[in-house]
């Protein structure tokens, strides 16, 4: 049996002895929850109770589809299924030809269920811009969104959403920040932080994926030119070496094939005087 058949004696009964002799021209009408959030397409279930000890007639008043549940004479239980937007319904009972209402909202929510943080460029020296990007694709309600950039676990950038339509929304935002030495030493991350608790539910919280930011110093890039225009100038030397070499060899090698050639021919002329 359902918790809520036990609300309708306690609240007769207190009926009763607040208004002594009004028998059922006093009584009271109730809806629990009064607040409650439910995610985009679920399902919540709500009583419906009375005081009146003999009600003529009552039910919940919904655009939602509702299916009854269990009832008793004071109390009705109904589950609403595919809710898709805000809403209030009303919760009414008949006593003595008098009617008295009750109501209660629903508030419809989506989570924050993917996190994506961007950092643009990875590569940054010291003393330089990057820019911190933290994006969430689907969510709702905007205005009870809060997105926090973390260095670490150190807060470098928060920001919160005004009023929107109750549908979800892509909530996006962008942080410049200047680099420095120790960043390369901590993960950056965005949180998402979606607080319900004005609405009667929660706070439902989702953090991204690290990401780490690569840190170079001004000193760290000269050496590395430094290095760099060495060993081209030692490579440029050596290649100049070889090349003097093979021209140094090649006329050599043409000034000896000039000697040989000479003397030949002047051999045969030596020869053909004596002859």
């Amino acid at each position: 049996m359902s918790p809520f058949c036990c609300w309708g004696l306690p609240m007769a009964l207190l009926a009763l002895i607040v208004c002594p002799g009004s028998g059922e021209e006093a009584f009271q009408v109730y809806m629990w929850p009064e607040q409650q959030v439910v995610k985009l397409g679920g399902s919540w279930e709500v009583n419906c109770s009375t005081s009146c000890l003999q009600p003529e007639i009552g039910g919940v008043e919904t655009t939602l589809s509702k299916t009854l549940l269990d009832e008793q004479p004071q109390w009705k239980l109904y589950r609403l299924s595919n809710i898709s937007e805000d809403t209030v319904m009303y919760c009414y009972f008949t006593c003595s030809g008098k009617q008295v209402s009750a109501n209660a909202s629903i508030s419809v929510y989506h989570p924050p269920e993917q996190v994506l943080l961007k950092l643009q460029p990875t590569w940054v020296t010291v003393g330089k811009s990057f820019t911190i990007e933290c994006r969430v694709q689907a969510v709702a309600p905007l205005e009870n969104l809060t997105l926090t950039l973390l260095r670490g676990k150190e807060p470098l950038h928060m920001q919160t959403f005004g009023r929107s339509t109750a549908a979800p929304q892509e909530a996006v935002i962008t942080h410049n920040s200047t680099a420095h030495k120790d960043d390369g030493r901590h993960n950056f991350s965005c949180q998402a932080e979606l607080d319900l608790r004005s609405r009667g539910g929660g706070i439902i919280r989702r953090t991204s994926e690290p990401q780490v930011l690569e840190i170079h110093e001004p000193g760290q890039d000269n050496q590395m030119v430094i290095i760099i225009t060495v060993v081209s100038v030692l490579l440029l030397l050596f290649v100049s070496s070889v090349l003097l070499c093979f021209i140094f060899g090649q006329q050599w090698h043409q000034r000896r094939i000039g000697s040989y050639g000479v003397q030949a021919a002047w051999s045969r002329l030596r020869q053909a005087y004596q002859a």
